[in-house]
């Protein structure tokens, strides 16, 4: 994946909030569209879940947040090693180039 477009999919708490109290969609907003759906049907665990949720979401949307960021910083750890070992090709090459001459 493009960290670029991983780094689109951060999610914000206020907007989560917004959700929720709107249209109780927030599930949907962070890509649980399963667990949406079942708070739809259950209506919001009859209010019980929905008042719950009131205090979990900033903690749902930072592990969304976390999961994409561990997955960005694994993308950066490899391009950096990929530049790393292009570099170090790079000085071979042009050590070898300097014994010729």
């Amino acid at each position: 994946m493009n960290k670029h477009y991983l780094m689109s999919q951060m999610k914000s708490t206020g907007i989560a909030y917004l959700c929720w109290f709107f249209i109780g969609c927030h599930y949907a907003y962070l890509g649980r569209w399963g667990t949406q759906i079942l708070y739809w049907l259950t209506l919001g665990g009859l209010g019980i879940w929905a008042f719950i949720d009131l205090f979990l979401i900033p903690s749902k949307v930072n592990s969304h947040n976390f999961t994409i960021a561990r997955q960005i910083d694994q993308i950066e750890k490899r391009e950096q090693e990929e530049s790393h070992a292009r570099n170090m090709a790079l000085m071979a090459g042009v050590s070898n180039m300097n014994k010729l001459t």
